[in-house]
């Protein structure tokens, strides 16, 4: 059907606007309605607020504004934001433009089309072309005239200029679009049977062409009629959004405030309607124990059930594994489960690696797009916490909260990919999908465990399965589904900051195998892989040493595992052609507030069935673990001034990234996990002085170091400077270009700010870019997409020296995790862009973006 529910989603996802636009994987989005527009979550149509905004710039009242960076404004704080309104403006200017070639090669082909419909021969009868073809041109007509009348304004501009009248204007005449949209169905299926039935339409309808802006250098593209008839849909969404980015950058005594206000009141109930008939999908979950059958253990897995991914309530009794949904009831009613499938254990097979058939491949979702529903829960976490504060409604808390649980569904719905595969003796497999093996081991085991009793095969008749059943909801031991929002309010937010272990060795193996470690924390209410140590070979006495970094975002809970390593090729597990590693033991620790928050280091060891694991660990929080402290002397290169390090060197990029990311490119690049993985912290230190000492062994140095030690070098390079590589003075304006809403605004703004930063910065950064994105081309092989790498540099590359003034912050974990998400997001514009070269840019000192 119509994909209305979509265009709402539009507003709310940060990040694909146009039909032509780039998603944020870089791919052409493709043309016509986005697909999926059924399975999104019932969503509520008042953008509270746009997910990147910092607690900065929102209301705009309670912080204290961000310095303007030098360049970009006249200097006045009320100039600044007029500053941005042109920069929002002309973006939009220039997506206009491209707007009204799109309709006008639309209408190209009405007029002869019209001629032929009178004659012996018509291609289309009138009707036909009617249906088609019908309200394009007064919605060309709407537009031309907007455009003509603002693009004076903005080549003229001046910061008392005022246009709110014709946004007024253009949303009062929304009703053109409604009797568009009314008809959209209709044009597309007429066109398709046209082009069916006539081959004259169909080359027609198959490339319409569309001139390039006055500036660029196509003159033309050929588009699908299909696609362009999509656009009308599409613009409604973009201009609503850009009247978003304007009210957030014009002062509210400013005459045009009031009609922005109203304009977009207006869009925004335009929207609204059209999206008014759609069923709002509302999830509800929960949880199960048998009598005489004992309930051993229960809680929710994800299911890859017809290829798309259900949430289950998974029951293991003493005998048989129960896989069931929750019914939906009507207010009132008890609520009970469905049952989806059971297997007696003693019909129950776990699938050797070897046997195990190829499954329906999973299909892992984007990493940006699971950082961004991330993003938008912190964000709803802190909007519930400032409410809370304030002594908010409860109402619009209650209605935050929806929200972030249904975000934090998705989150839990979707990210996890480590396959558990459990077979039927008699017939059907069925796959899990979980986000820690720490779990996977934790129910094989359980059902080792039973299957070693005497047990019988049988068929439950559907009387004694509804009576097993239906004991599950009061048995169940998991009752809620593992999301933050389900915790109670006094329960421990757990810790936000950095948590450094040390895993030391381990003793207790029987005979000597190849042994690695690996460390899970929580994070957004379940457990996630963080960290793995390198393999020890044949030995019963691994002695790692090895130094880890992990990020906490809310954890409670560290988790070590001890594998196995296995290099026998048979067993490769065919659901993700990974070789299957044996589990030696498993054990967990709580991280309690009080032992781990001490300045020392506190060592202690994990008993895992007779197996003793020896760590050390100790927490930074945040703010603690950013500040960037100047190196006392200026010889060496950590520490020091990128300015002063090139010149010194008389190099345009210092020669520490250039040696590391050669070494990097030579041998790491196909590594698992590179730059994600820690390095061991006594290498990292090693390189780290004979760079500062510009000792001559170098380069024989490198090569004979692990290639995550020296990624780590690299990291901790730009994490030592004095100020980070994009500089303490533009933080505030690219923390406010990523959160513009209109892809063209952005564009300007985000070319602008490099422009800003000195070369050294610049020549550095775009190097540094180019050999990110090379990594990533090899995703496939070393799992790193350029969403991991931004999440491991941006704050690295972004972070400001000194928090800034921490009054107006709710709580820092929230402000933090929200700051981290943007400064993630401004690596990751980049790391999409198409590239970047440094006289390009210094050449376009004024530059519109056109590919809109």
């Amino acid at each position: 059907g119509l994909p209305r529910l979509s265009w709402i989603d539009t507003l709310y996802s940060n990040f694909s606007y146009g039909a032509d636009d780039y998603d944020a994987e870089g791919h052409e989005e493709q043309k016509g309605p986005p697909e999926g527009s059924e399975t999104m979550p019932y969503i509520d149509e008042s953008p509270t607020m746009s997910p990147q905004l910092s607690a900065r710039s929102q209301g705009g009242g309670d912080g204290i504004p961000p310095t303007p960076p030098e360049g970009l404004a006249p200097g006045v704080e009320a100039g600044k934001g007029l500053e941005m309104r042109k920069l929002v403006l002309s973006g939009f200017l220039a997506s206009e433009e491209i707007y009204i070639n799109q309709l006008e090669a639309l209408l190209l082909p009405m007029k002869p089309l019209k001629a032929t419909a009178t004659t012996s021969q018509p291609v289309l009868t009138i009707q036909q072309i009617e249906t088609i073809f019908y309200k394009i041109q007064d919605i060309y007509e709407i537009h031309k005239e907007f455009y003509d009348n603002l693009c004076p304004k903005v080549q003229q501009w001046d910061s008392q200029v005022t246009m709110g009248h014709l946004f007024q204007k253009l949303a009062s005449q929304l009703g053109v679009y409604k009797a568009f949209v009314d008809n959209y169905k209709v044009a597309l299926e007429t066109a398709e049977k046209c082009s069916q039935s006539n081959n004259q339409f169909q080359k027609i309808s198959e490339e319409l062409k569309v001139k390039g802006p006055k500036d660029s250098k196509d003159s033309h593209t050929s588009v699908t009629m299909e696609a362009l008839l999509y656009k009308p849909i599409d613009r409604v969404t973009r201009s609503t959004l850009v009247l978003h980015d304007l009210l957030k950058h014009t002062p509210v005594d400013h005459p045009d405030y009031p009609l922005l206000q109203d304009a977009l009141r207006i869009s925004q109930n335009f929207l609204s309607s059209i999206n008014e008939d759609i069923d709002p999908r509302r999830t509800a979950v929960t949880t199960p124990k048998g009598e005489t059958r004992q309930l051993v253990k229960d809680g929710f897995l994800v299911e890859m059930s017809e290829s798309s991914r259900k949430l289950r309530h998974v029951f293991l009794f003493t005998d048989v594994l129960l896989c069931a949904k929750l019914k939906k009831t009507s207010a009132g009613k008890h609520q009970q489960y469905d049952c989806k499938w059971y297997i007696p254990l003693a019909d129950l097979v776990f699938p050797s690696p070897e046997e195990s058939e190829a499954s329906p491949h999973v299909h892992p979702f984007p990493d940006h797009e699971l950082e961004d529903m991330k993003m938008k829960i912190s964000a709803l976490k802190s909007e519930i916490q400032k409410e809370k504060a304030n002594k908010g409604q409860s109402r619009a808390i209650e209605r935050l909260k929806k929200k972030m649980f249904e975000n934090e569904f998705l989150l839990l719905l979707n990210s996890p990919t480590i396959p558990f595969r459990i077979h039927n003796r008699n017939g059907k497999s069925y796959l899990f999908l979980l986000s820690s093996d720490y779990e996977r081991s934790e129910w094989r085991e359980a059902i080792q465990k039973l299957q070693k009793k005497d047990l019988q095969a049988f068929v439950l008749s559907s009387v004694e399965l509804q009576v097993l059943t239906g004991s599950c909801f009061k048995l169940r031991t998991v009752h809620n589904i593992p999301v933050t929002s389900n915790k109670d309010d006094d329960e421990s937010p757990g810790l936000y900051g950095f948590l450094h272990v040390i895993v030391h060795s381990a003793k207790g193996f029987k005979q000597s195998a190849n042994l690695y470690c690996t460390l899970e924390v929580d994070s957004f209410g379940y457990f996630v892989s963080k960290a793995k140590t390198r393999v020890f070979r044949d030995t019963t006495e691994p002695k790692w040493d090895e130094e880890f970094e992990i990020e906490l975002e809310g954890s409670q809970s560290l988790r070590i595992l001890c594998y196995e390593k296995c290099y026998d090729k048979t067993k490769v597990n065919k659901d993700n052609n990974e070789i299957v590693d044996k589990i030696m033991g498993k054990g967990q620790i709580q991280l309690d507030p009080q032992t781990v928050e001490t300045k020392n280091w506190h060592t202690d060891v994990i008993e895992m069935n007779g197996i003793k694991v020896e760590f050390s660990m100790k927490f930074t929080s945040r703010d603690m673990s950013l500040k960037r402290t100047p190196s006392k002397k200026q010889t060496g290169v950590f520490g020091v001034k990128i300015s002063v390090v090139t010149k010194r060197e008389r190099s345009k990029v210092p020669y520490i990234v250039r040696q590391c990311v050669e070494e990097v490119e030579k041998r790491g690049i196909e590594e698992v996990g590179i730059y994600r993985i820690s390095g061991v912290a006594t290498d990292i230190q090693a390189l780290k002085a004979v760079f500062d000492a510009n000792n001559k062994d170098i380069l024989l140095m490198l090569s004979d170091m692990d290639i995550n030690a020296i990624a780590g070098t690299l990291k901790l390079y730009f994490r030592e400077l004095p100020e980070p590589l994009l500089t303490d003075r533009l933080y505030p304006a690219f923390m406010e270009g990523i959160a513009l809403s209109d892809p063209a605004a952005k564009e300007n703004c985000m070319m602008h700010l490099l422009r800003s930063l000195p070369d050294p910065n610049l020549i550095t950064f775009l190097f540094l870019l180019e050999h990110l994105k090379r990594v990533a081309e090899k995703e496939p092989i070393n799992k790193m997409s350029l969403h991991n790498l931004a999440t491991v540099f941006g704050p690295t590359l972004l972070r400001p020296s000194e928090v800034e003034s921490k009054a107006h912050l709710t709580s820092a974990a929230d402000i933090w995790s929200h700051d981290v998400m943007a400064q993630l997001q401004v690596l990751l514009y980049y790391l999409q862009h198409p590239p970047i070269s440094f006289a390009e840019l210094k050449r376009n000192t004024l530059y519109f973006s056109t590919d809109v």
